[in-house]
């Protein structure tokens, strides 16, 4: 984790996987209308990881950062919700390469293009700033019960 934090923390796989894990049960939304239901997500939550570092007062936004420049922007708030999710299992299965392996977020209340696959770093910003979908007219926010699917 880097940008507005006291101190930046590198995890290696061994002490993320050795975390205190949890499991969430939510929908995932996608924007070209389809949605799976029910599903059983199991790895660290956003808030157990926010244990471990700082943030600097003037840090409101997350960017996180994946394989090959997927990035996707969240407002502190989406972050830290209790359903935010770095998860290492789906519906009882280590996760595909296809839909993340080794680590996805999973952010449930946005659209899936907020689920950033394969992380590598979490970014603190003090401003909004879009990442990959976002800057090819994805919805900076993406509420799924808003329909906030494009940004014209």
């Amino acid at each position: 984790m880097f940008g507005l934090v006291e101190e930046q923390l590198r995890l290696s796989w061994e002490e993320l996987s050795n975390l205190p894990q949890s499991e969430v049960f939510a929908d995932m939304h996608c924007v070209v209308h389809w949605s799976r239901f029910d599903n059983h997500w199991e790895g660290l939550l956003a808030t157990e990881l926010m244990k471990r570092v700082k943030l600097r007062p003037e840090a409101r936004h997350v960017m996180v950062h994946g394989e090959n420049n997927h990035t996707a922007n969240l407002p502190i708030s989406d972050f830290l919700r209790p359903t935010t999710i770095f998860a290492l299992r789906h519906n009882g299965e280590l996760l595909t390469a296809e839909h993340g392996y080794p680590l996805r977020l999973v952010v449930p209340n946005l659209y899936a293009y907020k689920s950033v696959k394969w992380v590598r770093g979490i970014e603190f910003l003090d401003r909004e700033s879009p990442g990959l979908w976002e800057f090819n007219g994805y919805h900076i926010h993406g509420d799924p019960f808003k329909e906030q699917r494009s940004s014209s």
